[in-house]
């Protein structure tokens, strides 16, 4: 991420916090449906993006295309639209997460999205069949939004469904993992915490996850939640990541390690 797109995300994310108490989740739902209509239109992405002195005038597009979405959501987009990104890809990529953060604001406090963005990865990276129908090229967004629905009714809040039919309508050439990451990531920031994938051989008890929660807190200096995934394979001990950031105590990589070095 360049410069100048990540001074025109941070404004815009702070015109979207100065708006949160009007926000529900339609605004949501309608910055993600703008991110969808602009990043299909090489022209209307040009001239959104444009930041020329003599560029077209952005606020008036907005009207013209969103006049019927929330004040909440036409202000947000007026922010974003009227900063200077790196590129085109850049502007809708900063609409698509601003949406996203608009989505968690209207769950309130208590929301569940990272977990059951989680969850939706952990099921769809252990089937290939459903894997391909969501994520492949020769589907249409109607179809692959219908076959989302149906996947996680009853499953799922209203915040995480839209997200997901958001990221497998318009993946921008990314694959479902890669999406659900970053989505997970975003709804984690705009909550104030982190989220840390912990693999253990067998379940974590709720002391053990909390002074895991607490020792992660104190080293990296801010909330975090837990996504927990079993592997026996691991023998014993835990694997953290976070990020690109990898804590490996399993028994099974330190008795490769070893191996290793008796090798040598």
């Amino acid at each position: 991420m360049g410069s100048a797109t990540r001074e025109a995300l941070s404004t815009a994310v702070a015109t979207l916090d100065s708006v949160a108490g009007t926000i529900d989740l339609t605004t949501g739902e309608q910055l993600l449906d703008a991110g969808r209509i602009i990043g299909s239109s090489s022209p209307l992405r040009a001239a959104l993006a444009d930041h020329s002195e003599d560029g077209p005038d952005k606020r008036g597009i907005i009207g013209a295309l969103f006049g019927s979405f929330t004040p909440a959501a036409r202000t947000i987009l007026e922010s974003a639209v009227g900063g200077r990104w790196s590129d085109e890809s850049d502007l809708v990529a900063g609409i698509e997460e601003l949406g996203i953060r608009a989505v968690v604001i209207s769950a309130g406090e208590e929301q569940t999205i990272e977990s059951e963005l989680f969850a939706f990865e952990r099921a769809i990276s252990s089937d290939s069949d459903l894997e391909l129908a969501v994520s492949s090229q020769l589907g249409t967004a109607d179809s692959k939004a219908a076959l989302v629905t149906k996947l996680l009714a009853g499953k799922a809040s209203a915040q995480t469904l839209a997200i997901v039919q958001q990221l497998v309508t318009q993946p921008r050439g990314r694959r479902i993992g890669e999406m659900m990451r970053f989505a997970t990531r975003v709804v984690a920031d705009q909550s104030g915490l982190s989220v840390a994938t912990v693999t253990s051989a067998a379940p974590l008890t709720a002391a053990q996850s909390e002074r895991l929660t607490q020792g992660l807190g104190a080293q990296y200096g801010r909330g975090f939640r837990l996504n927990h995934v079993i592997n026996p394979d691991i023998i014993g001990g835990i694997r953290v990541q976070i990020g690109d950031d990898v804590i490996d105590g399993t028994i099974a990589t330190k008795l490769n390690d070893l191996r290793l070095q008796l090798a040598r």
